[in-house]
């Protein structure tokens, strides 16, 4: 359980919704996105855990139609490279923002396989407002260990008006901030092109 929430804490900017068209995903708020997937997402894992034991990689595919849809992977990578972005030209972006879809495919799986049927709860419905980063908390039981609060951050696309994540808070703790220092400090040391090439192997 401990080693589960170490994981889950220091690896995911999460996103948990997976829905069948573009036009049901705008029409829900950021609450029941997470609550409809989120459900769907941990059911899943437990139902499939012996076919996780004979096939690990089958973790890799559940992240792929689970949460990558729903994951706002350009705007989390673009959030993470900082001022760094404004450094780079065109092609080095969408490099970045390509190998930082794998590294989170292969983080999201990793950090998955310790989740074993704890118990999750969803933070209720209730009217936006007309904003568009919206947090959602998440409520992680376990009866060894206190509740882990994990707040999403939602973010509402201007055009489609799909909501999705970009990033997670724990106990005060942005992950992107986080990150956004590590890769900040490896891009001074060893250059953009390194970075990204480092993001990539690590998926592999």
């Amino acid at each position: 359980m401990k080693h589960f929430f170490i994981l889950f804490s220091l690896l995911l900017p999460l996103s948990l919704t997976s829905l069948s068209s573009e036009a049901a995903q705008s029409e829900k708020s950021p609450y029941l996105v997470i609550a409809e997937t989120g459900q769907r997402l941990f059911s899943r894992i437990a139902n499939d855990q012996e076919a996780l034991k004979k096939f690990p990689d089958l973790m890799r595919n559940i992240v792929e139609e689970e949460l990558m849809p729903s994951i706002d992977y350009k705007y989390a990578a673009f959030k993470i490279l900082g001022k760094n972005l404004n450094k780079m030209s065109k092609v080095q972006r969408e490099k970045f923002v390509i190998s930082m879809r794998s590294y989170l495919v292969r983080t999201y799986a990793s950090a998955l396989k310790q989740y074993k049927s704890q118990k999750v709860s969803f933070e209720p419905n209730r009217p936006t407002n007309g904003a568009r980063i919206v947090g959602v908390d998440t409520i992680i039981s376990d009866n060894n260990a206190p509740d882990i609060t994990i707040t999403f951050q939602m973010r509402q696309n201007k055009k489609t008006k799909e909501w999705k994540a970009y990033d997670m808070i724990i106990e005060g703790i942005s992950l992107i901030n986080s990150k956004q220092a590590e890769i900040a400090k490896r891009i001074k040391k060893n250059g953009i092109e390194q970075v990204t090439l480092e993001l990539a192997a690590f998926s592999h």
